[in-house]
C-alpha cells in the first residue's frame, strides 16, 4: 500500500519527531549530538528554513521548522537523516539504518499563536518529561534562547513568542511562567529484555572489527577535516543553552585541549 502523501502549505511551520532504529539509545554520546548540530547547519545553509525549536534527546530529536517553500520540507529532513546516519554510523561503527522508519511530522498555521507556544513547550519539556532534568534548561535543547534571550547560532525565536508582549524581556518572562505551569506525562521508554543476558556474552566473547563500507568512504572525507567547526557550531549552542555555561565552558575546553 502506497504511503499516505503529506500535507505541505506555505505559512505552516511543523513539528518534525525523528527516532532512532528500534529506539535504540544511539544519540547518547555528545560527539553525535554535536554533528547533528552541526549537519542541521549545514542544511539551513543549503535549504533557507527557519528553526525555532530544537531538542535533541537520546533515541530521538524534535524539531519545530519552517521551510522556505511547502515541498522542500521532505528534501530538508531526506538530506539531514541521511547525512547524520553515514556520520553517526561511521563513529559507532555500525551499518544499517540509523533513524527508524519514516519520519513524523504535523503542521499548523504559524498564525496559530496557541498551538505555536503550546508545541513549544512540549518540546522544551521533553528532558523534565523523560526525568532528565528537573526543570528546562539542557544542552541541547533550544529553551535557553527563550528564556535569557541568547543566541544559539541554530535556532530563532517563534513569531508567536515575539507576539507576548512589546519587549523581549517580558516575552521572555511570560513564557517562562507559561513553562512552569506545565505538567508534562511522564515518558516510560519500553525496553526489551529478552535474550540481552545472552547478547552480552556473545558480544563479549566477539573481536569487533573496523566496518569500511565504500558508500560512507566518500562521505566521511569530508569531515576528517572540520573537526574545530563541528565544535564551534556544538559549543555555541550548548552555552546558550545549557543551565550553567561556565561548567559547561569548561567541559569543552577540556574537549578542545584533547
Amino acid at each position: 500500500m502506497s504511503r499516505q502523501s503529506r500535507n505541505l502549505k506555505f505559512g505552516f511551520c511543523y513539528h518534525v519527531t525523528v527516532r532512532c532504529n528500534n529506539r535504540e539509545f544511539r544519540l547518547t554520546r555528545s560527539e553525535c549530538r554535536e554533528v547533528l548540530l552541526y549537519a542541521i547547519k549545514r542544511c539551513q545553509q543549503k535549504y533557507g528554513f527557519k528553526l525555532y525549536s530544537l531538542c535533541i534527546m537520546s533515541n530521538h530529536v524534535h524539531y519545530l521548522l519552517e521551510p522556505q517553500q511547502p515541498d522542500d520540507l521532505p528534501k530538508i529532513m531526506h538530506w539531514l537523516n541521511w547525512y547524520t546516519a553515514m556520520c553517526c554510523n561511521r563513529m559507532l561503527n555500525r551499518t544499517g539504518h540509523f533513524w527508524e522508519k519514516r519520519y513524523h511530522s504535523t503542521g499548523f498555521p504559524n498564525t496559530d499563536t496557541r498551538r505555536a507556544l503550546n508545541t513549544l513547550r512540549y518540546i522544551h519539556g521533553n528532558p523534565k518529561a523523560a526525568n532528565m532534568q528537573q526543570g528546562f534548561f539542557y544542552d541541547f535543547s533550544n529553551y535557553g534562547i527563550y528564556d535569557r534571550l541568547s543566541d544559539d547560532g541554530v535556532t530563532q525565536w517563534h513569531p508567536a513568542f515575539l507576539a507576548l508582549a512589546k519587549t523581549l524581556e517580558l516575552c521572555a518572562a511570560i513564557y517562562r511562567k507559561f513553562c512552569k505551569r506545565y505538567k508534562p506525562t511522564p515518558k516510560l521508554e519500553r525496553r526489551n529484555y529478552w535474550g540481552s543476558k545472552l547478547l552480552a556474552q556473545i558480544k563479549a566473547r566477539s573481536r569487533i572489527k573496523q566496518k569500511i563500507s565504500p558508500g560512507q568512504q566518500s562521505l566521511w572525507e569530508e569531515w576528517d577535516q572540520p573537526t574545530a567547526e563541528i565544535r564551534e557550531v556544538a559549543e555555541k549552542f550548548v552555552l546558550a543553552n545549557c543551565f550553567d555555561p561556565q561548567i559547561a565552558s569548561i567541559q569543552f575546553e577540556e574537549k578542545n585541549k584533547g
